[in-house]
């Protein structure tokens, strides 16, 4: 589809311009030069009013002094002649078979911001953003990554935090490595104790038994040497009893008492360890929970990335105004880098190939102030606008050699012109005078 250009432009008595004839290259950069207030950018104005209708109408559009009003005079590539003249600059659509149309016929090529192209580089990066993914078709779906991409992010950053600060109170608690791992109870460790008191009673039996028996045996024998009648009596309750003795020493020997001190000093100190071991136990927990926390962390993170992907790859498969164009955390990218950060050219690049994508019809743009460009800039944006198949027609404060034309107090400077002859009074008649 061939895009449509301005092949031909005459202008008189609109804002500065007094008469100006301009036939702009149809493929490059078309630049307007002059100094300041010689009807430069009133050249642009009178495009965007020809052709954008009257919103674009200059507040006040006939040139000052002059009685003529003002008249437009517009060729296209595609065979229309635009005219805006007469006292109210009526608007007047002619295609090449004579048939008349109007402002809706221009609407259908006619790109709104390829005449206030300006406009839109001025606006913030999200704005230009936003144009560029509604024309792509991607807006409303690279919305909802955003949210679901700021929702995980603040997720993560809040459970970031929290697992900071449990690693911070987990390093900060004392810890007991003597302690046990369990706390103790007192009933266990009296119930214990009971059991070994009990053992050594029956053992302490045991030892006074044999002493009782060694007493007897004492005793006997004195009486075996004090009652010889009863000797033989004796004498066997003698052996008997050194029998009974042998035994009872002999099971008492091998008997070793039982030490209640650990428990007496655990009961003792009961409070303290069990102290040790909840602190210990709070530790552990403490470190649990900051490993749970960082590995929701890290869930979060991949969530984030795949999201983060996800909004890529929707980029990629977008049919984007240029190669490496593309939208990032919200604002226009291009090249890797930021509007703020772009070349002039690539500035220019970026816009005219935006209003191209919003209308492949409008083959032209309207640019003001390229002064602040310099020569090799404007030559890399000339040079792509050709290869790209685009018209620019901008205005630069300059009247070198880098202008296609140079304005000069409303005319084209070198161009012949002659003032309008201002319109002869017609007399005035009245009755009886001749």
């Amino acid at each position: 589809m061939e895009s449509i250009k301005i092949n031909k432009l005459e202008i008189e008595n609109v804002k500065r311009i007094k008469a100006v004839k301009i036939e702009p290259t149809a493929n490059g950069l078309t630049i307007v030069g002059g100094n300041n207030n010689q009807g430069k950018t009133s050249v642009l104005d009178s495009i965007a009013w020809a052709l954008g209708g009257d919103k674009f109408r200059p507040s006040q559009a006939q040139r000052e002094g002059s009685v003529v009003p003002p008249t437009l005079h517009l060729v296209l590539s595609n065979g229309l002649v635009v005219e805006r003249k007469g006292k109210n600059s009526s608007l007047k659509v002619t295609d090449p078979s004579g048939q008349k149309g109007g402002q809706q016929l221009l609407n259908e090529f006619v790109e709104q911001l390829a005449l206030d192209l300006p406009k839109f580089m001025e606006s913030s990066g999200k704005e230009k953003a936003q144009v560029l993914l509604k024309i792509i078709g991607v807006g409303d779906q690279l919305d909802v990554l955003d949210r679901k991409e700021k929702e995980l992010y603040n997720n993560r950053l809040a459970i970031g935090q929290i697992a900071d600060r449990k690693e911070k109170f987990a390093k900060e608690q004392p810890y007991y490595p003597e302690a046990p791992k369990e706390l103790i109870s007192p009933s266990e460790l009296i119930r214990q104790q009971q059991e070994i008191l009990a053992r050594n009673g029956e053992n302490q039996k045991k030892r006074d038994r044999a002493l009782e028996l060694h007493a007897e045996r004492n005793r006997l024998a004195e009486k075996v040497n004090t009652l010889t009648e009863e000797l033989e009596r004796y004498q066997k309750q003698l052996i008997q009893v050194d029998q009974d003795m042998n035994i009872a020493y002999k099971s008492a020997e091998d008997l070793q008492d039982e030490s209640t001190a650990e428990l007496e000093t655990s009961l003792a100190n009961i409070e303290e360890i069990n102290r040790k071991v909840r602190a210990n136990m709070d530790k552990d927990k403490a470190e649990d929970d900051a490993l749970d926390y960082r590995r929701q962390y890290q869930e979060l993170t991949e969530q984030i990335n795949e999201t983060r992907k996800s909004k890529t790859d929707l980029l990629q498969s977008a049919s984007l105004p240029l190669p490496e164009l593309s939208v990032k955390d919200g604002e226009l990218v291009y090249k890797g880098q930021q509007w703020d950060n772009m070349s002039g050219s690539d500035r220019l690049k970026v816009s005219t190939a935006i209003v191209r994508k919003l209308n492949p019809k409008c083959g032209f743009v309207l640019l003001d102030k390229l002064e602040q460009m310099d020569r090799q800039t404007l030559n890399e944006f000339g040079q792509w606008l050709e290869q790209e198949g685009l018209q620019a027609i901008a205005t630069r404060v300059s009247t070198g050699e880098e202008c296609s034309i140079i304005i000069e107090d409303g005319y084209v400077k070198g161009q012949e012109h002659e003032e309008a002859p201002a319109p002869q009074p017609k007399p005035t008649w009245k009755a009886g005078e001749f």
